[in-house]
């Protein structure tokens, strides 16, 4: 299809890699530096030793150009923050004594100081530390990591090429910061932050970085002109410098849309566009403006947020068009390989004819080079490739794996009337309240309780036969009934049994589903040393037998208040795992909601009262273009009520968010109709209870007043001043008392106190309230 002159130019790169090596390494030196046990030199040398593995795998597997800077302790966000100087002042003086522990403090917070916001990287599942600036901010720069990185990555003899956050995705992801006007636009600082870039791109040129790449993924969402205007001068003015690399501007995860036309004006000498998905129609943009003539084009062709094989033959005839459009065409994936498992070579577990499926990031980065050398060289250099490629695509669709007939006929059978309640939420909540008997402010918890070191061990002896099934379920009686009893004396209203029989909230059921394919070293970071291992939604699902009933209604037999079944949703089901490619999103979400209502049924059949199905993946699948958003709410909340609508009124249905930009979903989660919602907020100082009554959100709301993605304790005179404000918003009869998310990453000591201050906090507020 190509000929070798004609693409003699094209080579092969990567945005980003997974940064927690094969066994973790970089999550266990960093907890371990929390704990004491590791030294700051000691996490420095991991670090360093994680960053020449990575490099050399890739060039051994045929990149050209590695990446540098995509590395991080904790976020790339908040890398840049370091890099702009843009540390809040609180901060200021733990940065300035010790620079990695001001680093840990920003991410995590001290029991004085509270963190940085955090909220979800785009439609990923990956969390950021926002930026908090406002008019007095104060950008200096600090290129030291970026340029000691590069120097590392140069010294083993390697083509390199720093990867920074662009300054106006930089901005536009930040936040007015704590005291500054709500209405304060980040963005007003532009002209203000662009000479730390140019400083910072002068300390790299000198460092010996022929090339920078500057990430501005925010370019792909909606944008106001005065955003692309914005843009237009921000890249007028570094492509304008002269002491500086060469500029390669990347976008991911969706088109470009009228951002495009504005980088392809940009006196930049490359840009890296995705070509995957919905930004395909970046092939038709590109066409639009008479492509790039006389610039480097980095064509993401290879699916860098999914974990199946990639069409080779499609992804050639994309770049063979592409040839004619720009004046060198490079191979890459679509975004950073950040957001895909390391290697599928390792999943020993896997069914072979499964196996050949799938790719990681290993197979991915084998992908890209194949496609490079195919685009370069002629088909015939990779015919042997192609052929298998084609073979593993026509396994998957002829497998009868993917399609159960049965469950098809199902879902195909639902009728609107499936996905209501029986009665309006006002006869619901009465019928409730008589049933439930709480008190005003009723304090809960999420679900899940920590996670301790015995019980992860007892996970690992089960799976390595040193304890029997009746041993392991012994000791999660046992744990049960420790959660329970504990709940009741610190005074909790409405308990839960505290998950401890699960792994993660969603790979415990896709265990449990038909249609799933659990692994067993499939790591992704979620945030800083948060890692998930995602399911692979590999056909269509089913629900052999009840998954929950078990657990719960043992700990409901413990104690007469009421205990909440736990569930995970359709949406997050989805969302926190790898989906299929095959068919529609909507479609698997209603087979995963048929599979749940069952699940639904047999909890209430078995005496369970309340019932929280999560959905925190609701906003995060939001698509990136308000043009797309409402077919996918349309399915997204079908699916929730499809889950939850066939149960009685006096039942109560509970869902759970966190940490996304909640202002965005307010009608959704209005027309998901659960009885209670509970919600991140305690970062956010409840901005969430606000956005929820200016949209006159009639039902009841529990904005956690304690920030569990935090190690230190809220006082109970701290949780009362955030309840107190939620009170502003939301009337005390509608009002829950509850954390930010679930327990499960924070030790008992802590969980005991913050959770005794909670309940101390709905107590004062309550007596406040009846006038005692």
């Amino acid at each position: 299809m190509t000929t070798k002159s004609a693409a003699a130019a094209a080579r092969a790169t990567v945005y980003g890699h997974p940064r927690q090596g094969r066994g973790r390494e970089l999550k266990k030196a960093i907890e371990g530096y929390w704990k004491g046990r590791v030294t700051a030199d000691a996490l420095r040398t991991t670090a360093a030793e994680l960053r020449r593995t990575h490099w050399r795998q890739l060039a051994g597997a045929g990149v050209h150009e590695v990446p540098t800077g995509d590395f991080s302790y904790y976020d790339h966000v908040l890398d840049t923050t370091v890099m702009v100087g843009a540390i809040p002042a609180r901060h200021r003086e733990t940065v300035a004594a010790d620079a990695l522990d001001g680093y840990f403090a920003m991410a995590r917070g001290t029991q004085d100081v509270a963190p940085l916001e955090m909220t979800k990287w785009f439609d990923t599942n990956y969390h950021y530390l926002v930026p908090e600036l406002g008019p007095d901010t104060v950008f200096t720069a600090d290129s030291t990591q970026q340029v000691a990185e590069l120097k590392e990555a140069l010294a083993l003899g390697l083509t390199a090429r720093p990867v920074l956050v662009g300054p106006v995705t930089y901005l536009l992801l930040a936040k007015p910061a704590p005291g500054v006007a709500a209405d304060f636009d980040p963005l007003t600082l532009l002209d203000r932050l662009l000479p730390v870039y140019a400083e910072v791109l002068a300390d790299l040129r000198a460092a010996g970085a022929a090339w920078v790449q500057l990430d501005e993924p925010a370019l792909v969402q909606d944008r106001t002109p005065a955003d692309l205007n914005a843009a237009a001068r921000a890249y007028r003015d570094l492509g304008a410098l002269t002491d500086r690399p060469k500029l390669l501007v990347a976008s991911y995860f969706d088109r470009l849309g009228d951002a495009l036309p504005v980088l392809a004006k940009a006196p930049v000498e490359g840009l890296a566009l995705d070509f995957t998905g919905p930004a395909a129609a970046n092939l038709d943009g590109l066409a639009a403006v008479g492509g790039l003539p006389g610039k480097r084009l980095v064509a993401g062709v290879v699916d860098g947020r999914n974990i199946w094989v990639n069409d080779l033959e499609k992804s050639l005839t994309t770049l063979g068009t592409l040839l004619g459009l720009a004046d060198r065409v490079d191979v890459s994936a679509s975004c950073s390989l950040l957001h895909v498992p390391l290697d599928a070579a390792a999943e020993k577990d896997v069914d072979p004819q499964i196996l050949r499926w799938l790719s990681f990031a290993k197979q991915k980065t084998a992908e890209i080079t194949t496609l490079a050398r195919g685009l370069s060289q002629g088909t015939d250099a990779i015919a042997g490739e192609l052929a298998a490629n084609r073979a593993a695509l026509a396994s998957r669709a002829a497998s009868p794996i993917t399609r159960n007939p049965a469950v098809r006929a199902r879902a195909e059978a639902v009728t609107e009337a499936d996905s209501r309640r029986s009665r309006p939420y006002a006869e619901r909540a009465a019928a409730q309240r008589a049933h439930l008997g709480l008190p005003l402010l009723p304090t809960t918890t999420i679900g899940s309780f920590p996670q301790t070191g015995e019980l992860r061990a007892a996970r690992a002896d089960l799976r390595a036969g040193r304890i029997d099934t009746a041993g392991y379920e012994e000791r999660i009686r046992a744990e049960i009934q420790e959660v329970v009893s504990y709940q009741e004396k610190a005074g909790v209203d409405v308990l839960v049994h505290g998950e401890p029989e699960r792994n993660d909230m969603v790979q415990y059921f896709a265990e449990q589903l038909d249609g799933y394919l659990a692994t067993r070293h499939g790591w992704v970071q979620s945030y800083g040393t948060r890692y998930v291992r995602p399911p692979i939604l590999a056909g269509d699902i089913a629900r052999p037998e009840p998954m929950t009933v078990r657990w719960t209604s043992y700990a409901q037999s413990l104690t007469a208040k009421p205990v909440k079944g736990m569930l995970t949703g359709p949406v997050t089901m989805l969302a926190w795992s790898f989906v299929r490619d095959d068919q529609p999103l909507g479609e698997t979400a209603r087979q995963v909601a048929l599979a749940l209502r069952d699940e639904v049924a047999d909890l209430e059949a078995a005496g369970t009262s309340v019932i929280q199905v999560d959905e925190p993946a609701l906003r995060e699948t939001l698509p990136l273009r308000a043009a797309d958003r409402p077919a996918y709410l349309d399915w997204a909340t079908e699916a929730f009520r499809l889950a939850t609508g066939g149960v009685r009124p006096d039942t109560q249905i509970h869902t759970h968010m966190c940490y996304a930009e909640f202002g965005d979903v307010v009608q959704a989660i209005d027309d998901l109709d659960a009885d209670v919602i509970s919600l991140e907020a305690a970062r956010s100082h409840m901005q969430v209870a606000r956005e929820l009554a200016a949209h006159g959100y009639p039902r009841e709301a529990g904005p956690g007043v304690w920030d569990i993605h935090s190690p230190r304790i809220p006082s109970a005179e701290e949780a009362a001043a955030l309840l107190r404000t939620g009170l502003e918003a939301i009337p005390a009869e509608r009002l829950w008392v509850n954390p930010d998310c679930g327990l499960k990453t924070r030790g008992w000591p802590e969980t005991r106190a913050s959770l005794e201050n909670l309940v101390a906090a709905a107590r004062t507020v309550r007596e406040e309230l009846s006038g005692a």
